[in-house]
């Protein structure tokens, strides 16, 4: 075959470290738009980065070629040096080790994005 096709549609969920609600509004938007360019950066598709001030949703259209565990590090990693980088908040900022990885359908990815 010449080509390779995929519709491999994942859901992350990861926490701020203890649940803390540290991702303050306006700031939280700005380390979405982070998150959503990290994403597309290892050549992913970001349909959709949110969450609340203690965790993130990013709900990714995953190309095979990348282990889920490589691009949930990958965010994490890069996102923390962002964040105590820019200096958003007073302590040093950490992600809850762990994350959830949910799979979806082509045809469940509008009431993924509505959520």
């Amino acid at each position: 075959m010449a080509s390779t096709y995929s519709q491999i549609y994942i859901q992350y969920v990861f926490a701020v470290k203890g649940r803390v609600n540290l991702l303050k509004r306006p700031w939280r938007d700005e380390v979405f738009k982070y998150i959503s360019g990290i994403i597309k950066g290892k050549n992913q598709k970001a349909i959709i980065v949110n969450g609340m001030a203690d965790h993130v949703h990013a709900f990714v259209g995953l190309k095979p070629a990348m282990p889920i565990s490589d691009s949930i590090r990958d965010i994490k990693n890069n996102s923390t040096n962002f964040i105590n980088e820019q200096k958003f908040l007073k302590g040093k900022f950490e992600w809850q080790e762990g994350y959830g990885a949910f799979s979806y359908s082509h045809s469940q990815m509008n009431h993924v994005y509505q959520w």
